[in-house]
């Protein structure tokens, strides 16, 4: 077997997420995705996507690279949730930082130009496991995607300390028992060649 990957990479980086649950099997409160990319078409950045009741049920988007989080919505974001792929969605300007001590918790920080400051923690670490997606094997993409994934039992998000409501629950992701808020990390989108 050839250990090099025949695809061509789209972006490397990290794509963590928390969706929040009323209750086990309820309705989501809450969905963030969030990006850290190293190398994509349109640089590097960082980008969070969010939806929930703290955001009156409306889409907002916080970013560092506006080029990066349009690319990322019209490449990736549309085949996730679509609703995240809408680009008359504004982008408001963010710096983003990283807190905590994982493997205990890990928090990303992004403080907005319109003085908002989302908070997004990951609690109840649990052990990683790696996903390997083809490309061509997903629905709605030709994408494929290699990924450390790292379930977390607890997690929360806020907005100017103002905390989603929801917990998030355990899933099961390609066979494996994991949760709706994990970590992504070392993460690798591709496309045929």
């Amino acid at each position: 077997m050839n250990p090099v990957d025949p695809n061509q990479v789209r972006l490397t980086g990290e794509n963590s997420f928390i969706r929040l649950l009323d209750k086990e099997g309820g309705t989501e409160t809450t969905r963030v995705s969030h990006w850290r990319i190293f190398r994509s078409p349109a640089g590097p950045g960082h980008v969070i996507y969010i939806k929930s009741e703290i955001t009156g049920g409306n889409i907002r988007i916080y970013s560092d690279n506006v080029a990066m989080a349009r690319w990322l919505q019209g490449e990736i974001e549309t085949a996730l949730f679509p609703p995240f792929g809408d680009q008359s969605i504004p982008v408001i300007d963010a710096e983003f930082a990283r807190v905590g001590n994982q493997p205990t918790v890990s928090s990303e920080i992004a403080e907005a130009a319109n003085d908002d400051i989302v908070s997004l923690t990951w609690h109840d670490i649990g052990e990683p496991f790696i996903i390997r997606f083809e490309a061509g094997s997903m629905p709605n993409t030709k994408h494929g995607v290699y990924s450390c994934l790292i379930p977390c039992a607890s997690a929360q998000v806020s907005i100017n300390g103002v905390a989603a409501k929801g917990t998030p629950q355990p899933e099961e992701m390609a066979g494996h028992m994991s949760s709706t808020a994990c970590l992504a990390w070392g993460e690798t989108w591709v496309l045929p060649r």
